[in-house]
């Protein structure tokens, strides 16, 4: 078995900053008003699933063992599964479906994300520093049983086009790197790098190291109303938080880390020069007239990614201060409401669409993940 360390680094408050504090309050007060407002037994489908991926952050970060019990309701109504075809013979992803035949579609794939991380806390691996160690009175086996079967299908299969829209980039690379170190077997590492290449190979612009949605929106073929390369932010805000999660998990001495490393670094630094000046970015990054005003998921992603960046030395804290200092005054002026909701989170979609109303109302699933991560990388920036 792979040895593990969980980022860890922050648990009790007091520990804390007068500034971290404040922050950790947000957390609490972003996640208690989700969780009380939306049950966890939905299904496992990618929107709930992103959602779960900050609320595991928030955990990890603070120990608050609500956070823990949420994600665990989620995991057991699922059964620890996705997508439930057992017949590989079945199982699709060469275009979108909800339907359960999608086993190898990433949508059903992101909830392994938070079945690693909940077997990992069942198996004593992240023991909260405040208070006793979680009781959970479920087989660690059973949590990874479904991830291990569907993921080392995909890892041991010839296909290579399994990513072909954006989105998969956050919603299974991190399940890749999870699963190398559930197993330490590397062939999850370079069935994601062999993944990649061909997500590379249909959608990345070269001239910005950004990512068009899918092969529909990649220029000149597909322009915004201004004739411009249309980079949709939520799209984008996948990828780079995706990048950031690979980078934290994948070891140091894997042989195409830094063609990984390069790729996020490059990407964070086209992203960081489409910032709006209220510190937001516009559902289509290059051209804000296409569908103007704030988007919290994308730019919460960004916020994620960047100061996940500046913490681990990867991105220049000189450089992206002033970015990170600008998507914060956003996400907690603008888009957190009074009352914990987060808003102008664009409904699911795949692309900026004119005339789209976005407002304070707005909330999503996703949003609040997204908005999630990126409060909690930002204690970690104030720690330091």
């Amino acid at each position: 078995m792979a040895l593990i360390a969980l980022t860890t680094s922050v648990v009790c408050a007091a520990t804390h900053g007068a500034k971290a504090r404040k922050v950790l309050q947000t957390i609490d007060r972003v996640n208690t008003y989700w969780q009380t407002n939306n049950s966890p037994e939905v299904r496992s489908f990618w929107d709930n699933a992103a959602y779960h991926t900050g609320n595991m952050e928030a955990y990890f970060l603070t120990g608050e063992p609500r956070y823990l019990d949420y994600s665990l309701k989620w995991a057991e109504h699922n059964n620890w599964m996705g997508a439930t075809e057992k017949d590989p013979s079945l199982w699709r992803y060469k275009n979108y479906g909800e339907g359960q035949q999608y086993v190898l579609f990433g949508d059903w794939q992101i909830c392994f994300q938070t079945y690693i991380d909940l077997y990992w806390v069942a198996m004593g691996a992240y023991v909260p520093q405040m208070g006793e160690k979680p009781s959970i009175g479920v087989s660690p086996s059973k949590m990874v049983a479904r991830a291990k079967e569907v993921m080392g299908y995909e890892a041991n299969s010839r296909a290579n086009d399994y990513w072909w829209w954006a989105d998969a980039l956050y919603m299974v690379m991190p399940v890749m790197t999870k699963m190398y170190k559930l197993t330490g077997d590397t062939r999850y590492l370079d069935k994601l790098y062999e993944n990649i290449l061909y997500s590379d190979s249909i959608m990345l612009d070269a001239e910005t190291g950004l990512y068009f949605r899918d092969g529909k929106y990649v220029y000149p073929k597909h322009q915004t109303g201004n004739g411009k390369k249309d980079f949709w932010a939520r799209g984008d805000g996948w990828v780079l938080a995706g990048l950031a999660k690979v980078l934290k998990d994948m070891p140091k001495d894997y042989a195409h880390r830094q063609f990984f490393l390069d790729k996020y670094v490059r990407m964070a630094r086209s992203v960081a020069s489409l910032q709006q000046k209220e510190g937001y970015w516009t559902r289509s990054m290059m051209d804000p007239q296409q569908a103007p005003g704030p988007e919290t998921s994308g730019t919460a992603f960004f916020t994620y990614g960047i100061l996940w960046g500046v913490n681990n030395g990867y991105l220049p804290k000189k450089e992206f201060s002033p970015v990170i200092k600008k998507a914060w005054k956003y996400l907690t002026k603008t888009a957190l409401q009074a009352d914990g909701k987060v808003g102008y989170v664009q409904p699911i979609g795949e692309k900026a669409i004119p005339g789209q109303v976005v407002d304070a109302n707005s909330q999503a699933n996703f949003g609040v993940g997204a908005f999630l991560l990126a409060a909690c990388e930002y204690v970690r920036y104030l720690d330091k």
